[in-house]
């Protein structure tokens, strides 16, 4: 399977060397860790606003900021959760409170005890009011039951997937409360520079070019870091951080670092390797979204014609250079807990387009053409516009005509989310394990929120998806919750609202000195603090 792996995305001439790197990976990883070094690290995005940002400000910030601070639960490779600064969790009878035990002996960087304090005032002051605003629509309280245990109330029922991936969610940090009460958290002076409890300590950030963080020597974790130094390097140029990679200047670059033909260079040296593993937890979808307050769109035969005349094959193929799988349903196929092919297909076929827009009483005209709709692809990531291009082409063949526009990030933002200026948008989204309220509030009326980014833009509202959604919200039972939510993908895929056209393949680029990299399903915002450098 893994040589299977290998042979797709580097194609047969790489395998041989992909192996003999593999090899040597598992050689180094027998060794002892090597304590010391430094590693320098880079981000395939820009540089964030601010070192932490309390609303969660992207994976830019999520990067830098969970170095630093930590959270109350981590998620596993294997898919297990486990406790960080909390030791365990335990459900009510009627799951409406969860008791948390705490981890003794943690300190803050300023040498500050972290304590039941400092998680009250993180949940109901920062994660209710800003970083998990959407998930905690049903909680109601928190309060310290003594010195080691926090209780977590909520007015409904709420799931132990639910519980454990809010503890675990790359914004659910826990903050010094001496730092923060009685401050504006968004304007707080930490947030450039945090005092979390991290195997990291802040030291600089030289704006527009680095941060820097060096090896916190109280760490609670007594063995780690490995590393003495970490560096955070930011280039804007993906061909400049293949050039300092190549150098030696940078060993390690995640998501997406550099362009796709520089990950097969890179390799082809046997001095890197590059690996999907570690975003399991971040899978990241170019989407298609119909919006229904234009009266073509809200008909659903034309929707799933749209959906059926692009062949999101060739999308992975063409535009992702074969790094990217086409979409299937809106739980994306690595989410081991909830992903199923049980689902209404829209599989690529312009003859069926064809007879659906006919049906919905949209014959060719004399000109060929349909009708006229707007297609907007969004700027974030400069494969939208490549993408725009070929949903033209393909709608125009079945007579659909396309007037593509390609606005920079902060038009897209408006005439997405505040205006709803588009009739279709190519868009993206990262998803976790977790549905709700990540995924299901593109769908539900809750979602349409104007001027909000990142919510349901296409208007859809449905009551009877309103009450599944709802059901999957407060349902316990882990395998009656797997089938709502395998319901909610069959009805949503019939609906064809907004699919996914790929699922991205996230990739990171590392030099075989790197060891212990990417065994986290969302290593992208993991501590790094059990990474460590061969001789």
């Amino acid at each position: 399977m893994a040589n299977d792996m290998l042979r797709r995305r580097f194609g047969a001439g790489a395998l041989a060397t992909g192996l003999a790197i593999a090899a040597a990976r598992s050689s180094l990883a027998q060794a002892e860790p090597r304590h010391g070094g430094t590693l320098v690290a880079t981000f395939g995005g820009g540089e964030p606003q601010a070192c932490y940002v309390p609303s969660g400000g992207g994976y830019g910030s999520i990067f830098t900021a969970s170095k630093l601070l930590e959270r109350l639960g981590r998620r596993r490779l294997n898919g297990e959760f486990e406790g960080e600064l909390a030791e365990s969790w335990t459900p009510a009878a009627d799951f409406k409170s969860y008791s948390v035990k705490i981890r003794k002996g943690v300190k803050f960087h300023d040498g500050r005890d972290m304590t039941v304090d400092d998680v009250v005032y993180s949940v109901a002051e920062i994660w209710k009011k800003y970083a998990a605003v959407s998930a905690l629509a049903d909680f109601i309280g928190i309060d310290s039951s003594d010195s080691d245990t926090v209780v977590l109330k909520f007015e409904k029922p709420t799931p132990e997937f639910f519980f454990a991936a809010l503890l675990s969610a790359p914004a659910s940090f826990i903050l010094p409360r001496h730092i923060y009460a009685g401050s504006d958290p968004l304007t707080n002076p930490a947030n450039d520079a945090p005092i979390g409890t991290g195997p990291w300590t802040f030291k600089e950030w030289m704006r527009g070019s680095h941060f820097e963080f060096v090896k916190n020597e109280a760490y609670w974790r007594k063995e780690l870091p490995y590393l003495d130094r970490l560096i955070l390097r930011y280039l804007r140029d993906p061909d400049g951080r293949a050039a300092a990679m190549e150098a030696g200047d940078i060993q390690i670059g995640v998501f997406n670092p550099v362009t796709h033909s520089e990950i097969k260079r890179l390799t082809a040296t046997g001095k890197f390797v590059a690996t999907a593993n570690g975003y399991d937890e971040a899978v990241w979808s170019t989407t298609l979204e119909c919006n229904m307050r234009n009266p073509i769109l809200a008909k659903r035969e034309v929707r799933q014609a749209i959906f059926q005349a692009i062949d999101r094959n060739s999308i992975a193929r063409t535009v992702y250079h074969g790094y990217a799988r086409a979409g299937v349903g809106p739980i994306y196929s690595p989410n081991k807990a909830f992903f199923t092919t049980d689902i209404y297909k829209t599989g690529f076929s312009p003859r069926k387009a064809a007879d659906l827009l006919d049906a919905a009483g949209y014959p060719k005209k004399a000109d060929g053409k349909r009708f006229t709709l707007g297609l907007l692809a969004a700027g974030w990531f400069p494969e939208n516009g490549k993408v725009g291009a070929y949903v033209k082409q393909a709608l125009e063949d079945v007579g659909i005509a396309i007037n593509l526009s390609v606005p920079d990030r902060s038009t897209s933002l408006k005439r997405l989310y505040t205006d709803y200026d588009f009739d279709l948008a190519i868009s993206n989204q990262a998803n976790p394990s977790e549905p709700v309220p990540s995924t299901t509030q593109f769908f539900t009326t809750d979602g349409i929120v104007k001027g909000v980014p990142f919510r349901n833009a296409s208007g859809y509202s449905n009551p009877d998806v309103d009450a599944l959604v709802g059901r999957i919200r407060v349902e316990t039972d882990p395998a009656g919750r797997k089938a709502l939510v395998a319901e909610f993908q069959k009805i949503m895929t019939f609906e064809a609202v907004l699919l996914p056209l790929v699922e991205i393949e996230s990739i990171t680029v590392a030099s075989t000195r790197v060891q212990n990299h990417s065994k986290d399903p969302d290593f992208l915002a993991a501590t790094w603090g059990d990474l460590w450098l061969s001789s």
